[in-house]
C-alpha cells in the first residue's frame, strides 16, 4: 500500500491562537455599540456583513474590522460618532501586533510529520498578516512550502499539491474547521483530519462526514505521529 506523502497543516487555531482574539475584540465591539444594539442582536448583524464581505475583502481581521465599522454605521442609522470608528480601527490594530501563542504540540507535531512527510502550510486570510504570524510562530523553516489561499475549495487544494509535486489522492489535511480544512480535501480526494478547538467562527462550521473512511478526529496535535505511522491509503478506520 502506496503512504500519503503530503501533510498539510492549517495554522489560525491549528497551529496557534487565533478566534480568541476575534472574540476579545468582538466583546469591545458591543461595549461601544451598547447603546444601540443589544449583544445577541449586534452579533447577528456582524456575522451577517461578515458573511456579505468575505466576496469583497477576504478572511482575515482587516476584513473584520472592515464589518465592524459598517455594522456601526447600520445599527445606528448612520449616527455613529467618529470616537467610535476610531477605536474599532484602533483595536483592529492591536488584533494585527498581538503575539503569536502556539497551541499544545504545534511544534513537535510539525517536525515529526516531516520526518517521513512533505509538510506545506496551507492556509487562508491576508497575507501580509499571515505571513506575519508564521515567522513570529517560529515555525516557519519546517515547512517545505507555505500557500496562503483565498479560499480553501477541493480545487484549490488541489492546485496547492500539484504545485509541490503531489497530488490530493495522496495527502492529508490537518485542522480545526470542518468546513475549510477537512471537508474540502476529502471532496478533492485526500484525508481530513479534524483537531477541534473551543472557539470555531460561526461562517467556519459544518456537519463532519462521519463515517467516511478518509476521516479522522484527533483530541490535540499529539496524536498526529502516531496517525501518520499507521495510516495508509486503502486503510479504514
Amino acid at each position: 500500500m502506496r503512504d500519503i506523502l503530503t501533510v498539510g497543516f492549517d495554522a489560525d487555531d491549528t497551529l496557534w491562537q487565533n478566534e480568541a482574539f476575534f472574540r476579545l475584540t468582538q466583546a469591545q465591539f458591543t461595549d461601544l455599540l451598547a447603546d444601540y444594539a443589544a449583544p445577541d442582536h449586534l452579533h447577528e448583524r456582524l456575522l451577517a456583513a461578515e458573511r456579505r464581505n468575505i466576496g469583497h475583502y477576504g478572511y482575515g481581521i482587516k476584513g473584520f474590522v472592515l464589518s465592524m465599522i459598517e455594522t456601526a454605521i447600520e445599527v445606528t442609522e448612520g449616527r455613529v460618532a467618529a470616537t467610535v470608528i476610531a477605536e474599532i480601527m484602533a483595536a483592529g490594530r492591536d488584533m494585527l501586533a498581538h503575539p503569536i501563542e502556539l497551541l499544545p504540540h504545534a511544534r513537535e507535531a510539525v517536525i515529526e510529520a516531516a520526518r517521513d512527510h512533505q509538510v506545506l502550510l496551507i492556509t487562508k486570510g491576508d497575507l501580509l498578516d499571515q505571513e506575519r504570524k508564521l515567522a513570529q510562530s517560529g515555525l516557519g523553516e519546517l515547512f517545505h512550502g507555505v500557500e496562503i489561499v483565498s479560499d480553501k475549495t477541493p480545487e484549490a487544494y488541489e492546485k496547492v499539491f500539484a504545485r509541490h509535486g503531489g497530488r490530493a489522492d495522496r495527502a492529508l489535511m490537518v485542522g480545526n474547521s470542518m468546513k475549510s480544512d477537512v471537508l474540502p480535501v476529502i471532496a478533492a480526494g485526500g484525508w481530513g483530519v479534524h483537531i477541534p478547538h473551543g472557539l470555531t467562527w460561526a461562517l467556519e462550521h459544518a456537519e463532519p462526514p462521519t463515517g467516511h473512511v478518509r476521516f479522522y478526529s484527533l483530541p490535540d496535535l499529539g496524536g498526529l505521529a502516531d496517525l501518520l505511522a499507521t495510516l495508509h491509503i486503502g486503510t479504514t478506520h
